[in-house]
């Protein structure tokens, strides 16, 4: 695989939807697949700012954002700490449409909120550098 076709991978890895039926213990395959081939030479994902948020049922999420943070120490990967975002979305009200949507406006709040702290930090990184 070509270097740029592993920074296609790396630029959706964000976007890829977990669905996990073990209580969030392990990755889902597509996205342990995304960060292989992300973490090859040359790492794209290297010193890059990352937030995670997760929505589910249970505790499965958090579970999974502590998983992720695990795996990112080892790709050299710079988790914002707070805000931390956990979706309950099987709990009243609906947090989603039927097409996907997020809805709920507290949840978009939290959302705005996580993605304010990781322009911050992505600002105070480039600014060390």
């Amino acid at each position: 695989m070509a270097a740029n076709q592993v920074i296609k991978v790396a630029a959706i890895s964000g976007s890829l939807r977990k669905a996990s039926f073990n209580h969030g213990l392990i990755r889902s395959a597509p996205l342990k697949n995304a960060i292989d081939w992300a973490s090859r030479p040359p790492n794209v994902l290297a010193d890059k700012p990352a937030a995670i948020v997760s929505a589910g049922g249970g505790f499965g999420g958090g579970r999974s954002q502590y998983h992720l943070r695990q795996i990112g120490v080892f790709l050299d990967l710079h988790f914002i700490n707070k805000p931390e975002l956990f979706v309950q979305a099987f709990e009243p009200p609906r947090k989603f449409d039927d097409q996907g949507n997020l809805i709920d406006p507290e949840i978009k709040e939290k959302l705005k909120q996580v993605l304010l702290s990781l322009q911050a930090f992505t600002l105070r990184l480039k600014n060390n550098i």
